[in-house]
């Protein structure tokens, strides 16, 4: 097995909490270099790793095959673009660029240099939405006529990072959280035929958008995405109903509080939710009345890069597509337009 040589644009708190430990796990990946500019935080943690100190430098090492560009969104498309014309497969995180023409342009790069693309869609993987999407494809509910995800916090302060709080491109919640649960409905229901919008500024402090609901229409479904920072009593994060019945689940993916801790994957037990968090299903099956718990399923982030190794070494498709990154940009750019001018917008 040839390890895919793998680094990382940044060692900040994506790289060391979401990234680094699941490329270091999988026995076909090789964590091989970040870039860090002036600090050594990632040989604090793995101490055979190649410290870069410039972009240059990484990419003009032949031996990297994968580049992660986990930088902030607004230098996605910079350094994508570069990493895709020095010859690497990329993964790029959310949100994937800061407009649908510079993720369209980042896929025709790659087809012309014969370079992978992956878009770093994580939630996919988290505990809840597994169990969420479980309750559907085994058709509990019965066609679905409405959803509801939220993604809200309590935070009345701004965010030390300043490129996700001051005005420019990419800025604001509807980038930084909007694309989990955007792609989440996606994977589910697939693209809407119309959205509609409303991005606000709540805290006082705010300059950029720190709220957002979104109704995405479908021809028999409609799906309400919710997010803000002044939550601190939250509603349940899955709401869907069918003909037959309801599902409610709580947001408990315990993944990022673990990474975040420093503990390692690969345990049996990693990523199971606690019992308490199970979710409620109340439906009807065979004429029978059923309300009862549902266990959750075991979330683990290491199936995503699992995938990205087989699509660069077996030739299976990336788990989450370049296309996928691009319908996620195509509904936040129709947000944003549906919101400035009050109304509904087909896509």
């Amino acid at each position: 097995m040839i390890p895919v040589k793998t680094a990382l644009l940044s060692f900040g708190m994506s790289g060391r909490v979401f990234h680094a430990p699941f490329i270091a796990l999988h026995p076909g990946l090789e964590l091989y270099g970040a870039w860090e500019r002036t600090k050594s935080e990632s040989v604090k943690f793995y101490p055979e790793i190649r410290i870069f100190r410039s972009l240059e430098e990484l990419l003009a090492d032949e031996a990297v095959e994968l580049v992660i560009v986990n930088t902030p969104t607004n230098t996605h498309f910079e350094y994508a673009k570069k990493a895709l014309e020095a010859g690497k497969h990329i993964v790029v995180e959310k949100a994937f660029t800061t407009t649908a023409a510079e993720a369209m342009a980042l896929r025709d790069l790659a087809v012309r240099m014969n370079r992978k693309i992956s878009v770093f869609q994580n939630r996919r993987w988290d505990s809840d939405f597994k169990t969420v999407k479980k309750v559907i494809d085994e058709q509990w509910l019965g066609d679905i006529t409405e959803a509801e995800f939220h993604f809200d916090r309590y935070k009345e302060e701004l965010s030390p990072k300043l490129h996700k709080e001051l005005p420019g491109p990419g800025a604001g919640i509807l980038y930084d959280l909007g694309p989990h649960i955007i792609d989440q409905a996606l994977f589910l229901f697939g693209m809407p035929e119309a959205v509609f919008a409303d991005l606000r500024i709540t805290r006082p402090v705010s300059q950029v958008d720190d709220y957002f609901e979104l109704l995405l229409y479908y021809n028999q479904l409609r799906v309400r995405l919710k997010s803000g920072y002044l939550v601190r009593e939250a509603l349940p994060s899955y709401i869907v109903h069918g003909h037959k019945g309801s599902f409610i689940k709580s947001r408990a993916d315990i993944q990022e509080e673990r990474l975040a801790a420093n503990d390692k994957p690969g345990s049996e037990q990693w990523g199971r939710e606690p019992e308490e968090e199970s979710g409620l299903l109340h439906t009807e099956k065979n004429g029978i009345v059923i309300r009862k718990t549902i266990p959750s399923e075991q979330g683990n982030y290491y199936a995503y890069y699992d995938g990205v190794y087989r699509a660069l070494r077996e030739e299976a498709e990336m788990p989450v597509t370049v296309t996928d990154g691009i319908q996620v940009m195509q509904v936040i750019e129709t947000a944003v337009r549906s919101s400035q001018e009050q109304r509904v917008i087909r896509l």
